[in-house]
């Protein structure tokens, strides 16, 4: 069991609890939502030779995208990678399930880890954090948004109107006349 979960202590909250807490406490332990907030460990990343293949979401695996694996958040989740050693973040979408591997938390795309400067040691110490919304650094309230006003007209058709295309390909047309005449 996860987190220190033992049959016996569930058999025994049975007996104690009344079945609607016994539920939610059943939920928070083993669903993502009851997974920690922040997770640091190690994180790995797929190599440039695994693009095209396909990840449990079905998406196929794509060098230059910024997503990841990780066992528990569900697909689509966001989640801020940060290396501590440099300083650098980098904000991925779970599409693939995984690390397999003792001791790493997330699989990141090549470019993920790229942009936290990991490639060239392979593995990295990261933290990761879950992004329930993603932070806009600047949205203009509506009230500060100025339209201008537009006039709008309809083409009467006039010649003083007609898009220069027009004119040039009639001026080509008439040019092909006279050629051909003489």
């Amino acid at each position: 069991m996860t987190r220190g979960v033992t049959w016996r202590m569930i058999y025994l909250s049975c007996k104690v609890l009344p079945v609607g807490l016994l539920f939610f406490i059943l939920y928070f332990l083993f669903s993502p939502a009851g997974a920690q907030n922040i997770q640091s460990g190690k994180a790995s990343y797929y190599a440039k030779k695994f693009k095209g293949r396909k990840t449990a979401s079905g998406e196929r695996i794509h060098p230059d995208s910024l997503t990841c694996a990780h066992r528990s958040y569900p697909f689509g989740t966001k989640l801020k990678v940060y290396n501590p050693a440099n300083g650098r973040f980098v904000i991925v979408r779970v599409t693939d399930r995984g690390p397999y591997v003792r001791g790493r938390i997330i699989d990141l795309s090549w470019r993920a880890a790229k942009e936290l400067d990991i490639i060239s040691k392979g593995v990295g110490m990261v933290t990761v954090q879950r992004l329930d919304e993603i932070i806009v650094p600047f949205r203009p309230e509506f009230d500060e948004i100025e339209l201008p006003e537009l006039e709008m007209e309809t083409n009467d058709g006039s010649p003083a109107f007609n898009p220069f295309w027009q004119d040039m390909k009639k001026d080509q047309l008439e040019s092909q006349k006279r050629n051909t005449k003489h």
